[in-house]
């Protein structure tokens, strides 16, 4: 256990303690519970296909990584929007061709991330789901960057920025500049 603890440090950027899981562990939890029901409640209780596997990754760097570059807010939702907009433009171009296709999609999606510096891993996985989806997924076209990509994003986004901050060890989002924008942006006293 000791030698585990020890490559756990040296590999993790956050602490191994009881609380620092707990609240990772309700984090997640919440956020693809909250994403599940309301995509299910949208689709009248039929299935979840707006939920996307991306946004299980997304909910392992924000909740579980929290003070990873790659987890905080410009990175969540830009990686996704950005991601997703390549995706389905990949699809509408090429989608004839899914295995071009899926590699244009995921490729042009890591270099308009960089030069966004918005490198989010899970955009990767947006992209491709615009182009390997099912047929209901592609019916949606752009509505795809909407529907369920930014609701999600912005649902996971919310819920970190609770639960995160509630304990006095966590704090999200780690950027100074986007903890001043969001202190700004919820202060009751704007002139």
């Amino acid at each position: 256990m000791k030698k585990f603890l020890e490559q756990f440090k040296k590999t993790n950027t956050e602490k191994l303690d009881i609380a620092n899981l707990i609240w990772s562990w309700i984090g997640s939890f919440l956020g693809i519970l909250t994403i599940s029901f309301i995509h299910y409640d949208m689709l009248k209780g039929t299935d979840l296909s707006l939920v996307i596997g991306s946004f299980g990754a997304s909910a392992v760097l924000i909740y579980g990584a929290i003070h990873s570059p790659l987890a905080q807010p410009r990175n969540l939702i830009g990686g996704h929007i950005l991601s997703a907009i390549v995706g389905v433009a990949s699809f509408k171009l090429f989608g004839e061709t899914i295995w071009f296709c899926s590699a244009f999609a995921v490729a042009t999606s890591i270099l308009v991330m960089q030069l966004t510096l918005t490198l989010h891993p899970p955009g990767g996985a947006t992209s491709l789901i615009a182009v390997i989806g099912s047929e209901q997924i592609h019916n949606l076209g752009f509505l795809y960057v909407l529907v369920p990509v930014a609701s999600g994003a912005f649902i996971l986004f919310i819920i970190a920025i609770f639960v995160n901050n509630i304990p006095n060890n966590r704090h999200y989002p780690n950027n100074i500049n986007e903890i001043r924008f969001f202190r700004n942006f919820f202060r009751k006293d704007k002139h």
